[in-house]
C-alpha cells in the first residue's frame, strides 16, 4: 500500500480523534452532567461551548475535506502520476489537516483559514498531477 493511501486512511481518522478529545475531556465532568451520552449525541453537541464545540466544528470540517482529498489521490494514482509526488503532497495534506484542526481549536480563526486554504491548494496540487 502506498503513503498516499495510508494518508487517506489517516485523514479519515482524524475527525473522529478530533471529536473524541471532546468527549473524552467531558468524562472528567462531575456525575452526567455535560458527559457524552451515546444514547442521545446530537443533545451533547448541541450543548457544547468552547474548545469543545470548537473540536466538533473541526470533525464536520474535517468529513467535509475528504471527498476532495479521495478523490485527488485515487485520481492521480489512476493517472500514474509520479507516486513520490503523490505521496509527498498526500503527506502535507494530513500534516495541514492536523495543524488546521490546532487552529481551530486554539480559537485562532485567521490563521485557521490560511491554513485550511493551504490544505485545499494540496488537494488541487494532487489533481493538477492528474491531468
Amino acid at each position: 500500500m502506498t503513503i498516499a493511501k495510508w494518508c487517506v486512511l489517516a485523514a479519515c481518522a482524524l475527525p473522529v480523534l478530533t471529536v473524541g478529545l471532546a468527549k473524552a475531556a467531558s468524562a472528567r465532568n462531575p456525575g452526567s452532567a455535560g458527559r457524552y451520552d451515546n444514547r442521545q449525541p446530537r443533545d451533547w453537541e448541541a450543548r457544547l461551548t468552547g474548545w469543545q464545540q470548537r473540536a466538533h466544528a473541526a470533525q464536520l470540517n474535517g468529513f467535509e475535506a475528504l471527498p476532495l482529498f479521495v478523490a485527488a489521490v485515487l485520481l492521480a494514482q489512476m493517472a500514474q502520476a509520479d507516486q513520490a509526488r503523490v505521496d509527498q503532497l498526500a503527506l502535507a495534506f494530513v500534516g495541514i489537516r492536523v495543524v488546521y484542526v490546532a487552529t481551530y481549536l486554539m480559537n485562532l480563526g485567521s490563521l485557521r483559514t490560511l491554513v485550511w486554504t493551504a490544505g485545499l491548494a494540496t488537494c488541487i496540487a494532487l489533481l493538477m498531477l492528474a491531468a
